[in-house]
């Protein structure tokens, strides 16, 4: 059995864990209160900006554009958003999972990491990445989003690669935050997925001036808008990840406190009987 001494402290290093667990809660909790807020306002842009142009492109069934058409290169490249700290429960390891047990092939495939802790986890694996932008995990604007965009959508244009992925958390609740992989080029009509309650029609698309005019100006404004939802879906569910983490953490070294605090009242009233013992013992032997 462990001695009082080193039962406290134990029981003194938990408890100081304890107190660093439940401030970075507090500061999760304040962190999730802005990124919800904000989450909760963009999700309605970003669906209806996904679902829009991917119905139009759908319906474009005629149009000599790369954006509708398979491409020659077989590389396929994933913007993957991640965090640049841990302690957040399964957030990243989720992410990371995604690409690793997905259908994608290793030497296929690209990637364009936000975030330290996904980018590490497959640099490790011996994954490409393409690109690192890491400092935007931790802050970001829409100009962020536009560089990722042009960066990408050149590289669709030459050839380099044929197929451009988004991988980031989709925030539902504080409690509940979906990995999802989401395919941003090509768009194929065979890809387009009416919404729900909504019927399919078969009108074809007119554009005006001209196809390439309009989706010159219609894809990289369609490419930002989701890079930057995503980043704002991802912030929120990194941070109610991170909460979520922060509470079972301080729950169970409240529970590890109590366990110790009763150890150590065992071993001092063990300690304390085993003392009136021998002086019991002296007295006895003395008279």
């Amino acid at each position: 059995m462990a001695s009082m001494r080193d039962i406290k402290r134990r029981r003194e290093s938990v408890s100081s864990t304890q107190q660093i667990t439940k401030a970075m809660k507090l500061v999760s909790t304040v962190k999730l209160q802005r990124a919800k807020t904000r989450a909760l306002q963009a999700k309605t842009y970003f669906n209806c900006m996904y679902y829009t142009v991917t119905s139009l492109l759908a319906k474009a069934k005629n149009l000599d554009q790369p954006y509708t058409q398979k491409q020659e290169s077989t590389r396929k490249a994933v913007i993957l958003l991640t965090s640049n700290r841990g302690l957040a429960g399964g957030y990243n390891s989720n992410m990371v999972k995604l690409i690793t047990q997905g259908d994608f092939a290793k030497e296929d495939l690209d990637i364009y990491a936000v975030g330290k802790k996904g980018r590490e986890a497959l640099e490790r694996r011996g994954y490409t990445i393409k690109a690192d932008y890491s400092e935007l995990a931790d802050g970001f604007e829409y100009a962020d989003a536009i560089k990722i965009s042009n960066q990408l959508v050149k590289s669709y244009e030459n050839g380099e690669i044929g197929e451009i992925y988004l991988a980031y958390t989709d925030y539902k609740n504080t409690v509940t935050h979906i990995p999802t992989l989401m395919k941003l080029l090509p768009i194929l009509p065979e890809d387009f997925v009416p919404e729900e309650g909504m019927a399919e029609d078969n009108l074809l698309m007119n554009f005006e001036p001209g196809d390439e005019e309009a989706l010159k100006m219609i894809i990289p404004k369609y490419m930002t808008s989701l890079i930057h939802g995503a980043m704002i879906e991802a912030h929120a569910s990194e941070n109610g990840a991170r909460m979520q983490a922060m509470d079972n953490a301080t729950n169970n070294a409240e529970e590890m406190i109590s366990g110790l605090t009763l150890m150590y009242n065992r071993a001092r009233q063990g300690s304390i009987t085993q003392e009136l013992t021998e002086i019991i013992a002296g007295a006895e032997a003395i008279s």
